[in-house]
């Protein structure tokens, strides 16, 4: 989720925590508690400023991962405890830990996804149910600070807000569920090559959904709005670059982030020049006016050593060129 979600998130928490005899007292330990526990795993937000390799690389992996989900509450303890000594720091600790886990939880829904079972398992759990910004999650946890701001009892403002978002959550399934199917029958009435991948994710509108399709021929790239389907892209699939400029390609540092982060995309190589090799991998999930803004792009040379490459959102072409020659 967003961070401004993790943030109202944390508040609803801090008033369920104020029932807590041991914190019932100590708003300021328990909002510290709760909202940082809210906040804490996006951390890694801060490799940003690094570059879009290190950031796609990092961000929601190990700060997302199990032992971290143990080691931050941990931290958020020790350091509430050392403000608010006389506190009891098992419920700091119990509290703290509650954030943390619903942080994380929440996370796996959205397309971006997080690596919530390393050291496990490295894959990226992306369920793609919920808009990383979901309007109408922001507005029923908002609603529920409003309302225990004006004195209603906590359990009772957000004990219906949490069975109303089970069931936001449930719906959410059982339409992406439907428009997959949907996309399959159209699909394969127009295209009698094996499928390869199916991928079905929301936008900030309920009855809007980003589609991709791919099939050993060709990529489909749309939108659903309702049930309806319209794909706004078909592109004949390329042969896989091979091997050989594959092995050379791994090894770029933004190339590698975009493998690894991205779960359904294709490629492109063209010659630009005798002395320019283009190869350029686009994300299908984010196909937005006619632009996909997610992309990694390398240029080499006749030997196949790289010039320039770059990865991240770009919305145009034109600060694509810009960026890739800059970095």
């Amino acid at each position: 989720m967003d961070t401004g979600t993790h943030i109202v998130m944390g508040i609803g928490l801090t008033a369920l925590a104020m029932h807590d005899p041991t914190l019932s007292d100590h708003f300021g330990a328990a909002a510290t508690t709760l909202i940082a526990g809210s906040l804490i795993p996006d951390s890694d937000t801060v490799l940003k400023l690094k570059n879009n390799a290190v950031y796609i690389s990092n961000h929601r992996g190990i700060t997302h991962s199990i032992p971290f989900t143990i080691l931050w509450p941990i931290l958020i303890t020790l350091l509430v405890f050392t403000f608010f000594s006389h506190i009891n720091p098992l419920h700091i600790w119990l509290w703290a830990q509650l954030a943390v886990f619903l942080h994380v939880f929440v996370d796996i829904f959205n397309s971006y996804g997080t690596q919530a079972l390393r050291p496990f398992s490295n894959k990226w759990i992306q369920l793609s149910v919920i808009n990383t910004f979901d309007p109408y999650i922001f507005i029923l946890w908002c609603l529920g600070i409003v309302l225990w701001a004006f004195g209603l009892n906590a359990f009772a403002v957000y004990i219906p807000i949490f069975i109303v978002l089970v069931i936001y959550y449930i719906v959410r399934f059982i339409f992406q569920a439907t428009i997959r199917k949907r996309v399959l029958r159209m699909v394969s009435s127009q295209d009698n090559a094996h499928l390869v991948k199916v991928f079905v994710a929301p936008t900030m509108k309920f009855m809007e959904w980003r589609v991709a399709v791919q099939t050993q021929t060709h990529d489909y790239v749309g939108r659903s709005y309702g049930t309806n389907v319209v794909f706004a892209d078909k592109v004949k699939r390329q042969p896989f670059p091979d091997e050989e400029l594959m092995q050379v390609l791994r090894n770029d540092p933004n190339i590698k982030a975009f493998l690894n982060f991205s779960s359904i995309y294709r490629w492109d190589t063209r010659r630009l020049s005798d002395n320019i090799l283009e190869v350029r991998f686009i994300d299908l999930r984010y196909l937005n006016k006619d632009h996909y803004s997610f992309v990694a792009i390398v240029h080499l040379d006749q030997d196949l050593n790289i010039t320039h490459s770059y990865t991240g959102w770009v919305f145009s072409e034109q600060k694509l060129m810009k960026k890739l020659y800059t970095h």
